[in-house]
């Protein structure tokens, strides 16, 4: 009984602590994914995930920061692999991060690198609406930019090479060797003229040598013109001064005139005013005069009673 008894001690006490030791490593493991790390997603629809397996490293400017997770084939992103990526939590990884496949040309062994964003920029620490995880997006290697830089080389070295066989067809070589005899042929009655050549351009060279001048002389005339233009401009301005100084002076004689006219008359119709009226006057006393000698009964014994003005007798 006492050995049941010890073998069932036994027995409990090793059930215990297997059961402590899960219990321990299963904290632990659910403190490492929690508090030790923080996961990401990554969507690789442009690069070749070959040589990439769970446990590869994830590296930020050459240092390892992280290890992948696991990778699954996504059906809402087309053709995209989508890789989740544990990273150290103490690691800051800023919004306008991307990731790319960096693979060891030698042993062909994939890791994946990231290209930080800003410092600036706020954390990546929020997931988008449908996903689980924070998002990284997809960049490009340096690789990348070289096999499509010589993608892109290629191309336009065939353009190239299509344009120069274009160009070195049969059709435009005929022309060439044609355009090569007349430029031959041309080049040969050139040589034969050489002497009538020589003379157009002698010729040439005499006619720019009296074009050269007459345009000396040209120049020379031109200056005496504006020389006499200059003389005629300074007298006609002396004579237009002088006669707008005339025309002042006759327009202040015409004034003084006018107005000379206008009091003599004013003068004449004053005195022919008062020679008027001493005529009238003249007149009158002739009129009055003259009924008076043409009764001379009238001088000598009076007027008649008939004659007489109101008030008056006779003597």
């Amino acid at each position: 009984m006492e050995t049941e008894g010890r073998y069932t001690l036994v027995g409990a006490l090793v059930v215990a602590v297997v059961a402590l030791m899960s219990l321990a490593i299963m904290w632990l493991a659910g403190a490492a994914d929690t508090i030790a790390y923080q996961t990401y997603t990554i969507y690789f629809k442009q690069q070749s995930l070959d040589g990439l397996a769970v446990g590869s490293p994830v590296k930020m400017r050459g240092i390892k920061v992280g290890v992948v997770d696991g990778y699954l084939f996504s059906r809402k992103h087309g053709e995209a692999v989508a890789v989740t990526t544990r990273i150290d939590e103490g690691v800051p990884v800023h919004t306008g991060a991307a990731a790319f496949i960096k693979r060891n040309l030698v042993t062909g062994i994939a890791a994946i690198e990231i290209t930080n964003g800003s410092n600036d920029a706020p954390l990546l620490d929020k997931a988008p609406a449908g996903e689980r995880y924070p998002v990284i997006a997809e960049g490009s290697s340096d690789i990348d930019k070289v096999a499509t830089a010589l993608s892109r080389l290629a191309v336009n070295g065939a353009q190239v090479l299509e344009k120069m066989n274009s160009l070195l067809s049969d059709e435009n070589q005929r022309a060439i060797n044609e355009t090569l005899a007349n430029l031959n042929e041309l080049s040969g009655h050139l040589a034969a003229n050489k002497e009538s050549l020589d003379a157009a351009v002698q010729g040439i060279r005499d006619a720019s040598d009296e074009f050269r001048l007459a345009g000396a002389s040209i120049n020379q005339a031109a200056t005496r013109a504006e020389g006499t233009i200059v003389s005629v401009g300074q007298n006609a301005d002396v004579a237009l001064k002088g006669a707008t100084v005339a025309m002042e002076k006759l327009q202040r004689d015409a004034k003084l005139i006018s107005e000379q006219v206008q009091q003599l008359s004013e003068t004449g119709t004053l005195e022919m005013t008062n020679i008027s009226r001493d005529v009238r006057t003249s007149a009158d006393t002739l009129s009055t005069a003259g009924q008076r000698l043409s009764n001379p009964r009238t001088i000598l014994f009076g007027p008649d009673k008939k004659h007489l003005g109101p008030g008056e007798k006779l003597p």
